[in-house]
């Protein structure tokens, strides 16, 4: 931090405290202190600052992490320690993370943990093109028809809204491979249900360059260094 500050938000996220957007709700919540006093939109931290979360001192960034994560089915992608089966308790990392995104509790595989604010932000950034890889087992045979009509984009009558076309592949006859580049609520789910397919089984096996092969469900590695490098590079760092 230099001698001209940076604003709160920014501070709060690099401090693995939440993301900005988070933050911005915080503040507006008066849950946020510089100095003993309750902090506003837009101000800014400076060194000699003492700045409180929830009547709670925050520091300067701690070591970056970044962890990708087997996620068993059952386990909740939130940071709320209300739910029982929240994925922050489920790891008992020993320091803050949060989930980068979200992967519903009735499905398993990838996701990441972090408490580098900024970098869920650019990973989020689905305008971008960031890729998602899933294996989807259905109840009935994957037919050619159904394949060819959710490369195309699918409109959700739930959502009102139409898919981007995305790279869809049958595997087997109850199970087909897609590649989405946005990540809508229960997006794949509510693909399926437009053509009348129920979905059995849905993991996520990749998230841009990272792969979840030869992590045990449930368990975690952390990002390699060539892992970190190209996973810049994407993001146009």
């Amino acid at each position: 931090m230099d001698a001209e500050g940076i604003r709160l938000n920014k501070f709060l996220s690099e401090a693995g405290v939440c993301s900005r957007r988070e933050a911005d709700r915080q503040i507006e919540n008066g849950q946020v202190r510089i100095n003993g006093k309750i902090a506003t939109m837009g101000q800014r931290v400076f060194p000699t600052d003492v700045v409180e979360y929830k009547e709670k001192e925050i520091f300067t960034k701690p070591k970056p992490v970044l962890l990708l994560f087997n996620k068993p089915k059952g386990i909740v992608c939130t940071a709320e320690k209300r739910e029982k089966n929240n994925i922050v308790d489920y790891i008992h990392y020993p320091t803050r993370l949060y989930p980068v995104g979200r992967l519903d509790k009735d499905s398993r595989g990838l996701i990441l943990m972090t408490n580098q604010g900024d970098l869920v932000n650019k990973i989020m950034r689905g305008r971008y093109g960031h890729e998602k890889e899933y294996i989807v087992r259905v109840e009935k045979p994957v037919t050619s028809d159904f394949i060819e009509e959710m490369k195309k984009g699918v409109y959700l009558s739930e959502l009102k809204v139409t898919t981007r076309p995305c790279q869809v592949e049958k595997l087997s006859k109850f199970t087909f491979r897609i590649i989405l580049t946005q990540g809508l609520n229960r997006q794949i789910r509510r693909m399926c249900q437009e053509f009348g397919y129920h979905v059995r089984d849905l993991q996520r096996v990749r998230i841009m360059n990272l792969l979840v092969d030869g992590i045990k469900e449930g368990e975690y590695r952390e990002i390699q260094p060539e892992e970190y490098e190209k996973l810049n590079q994407l993001l146009g760092e």
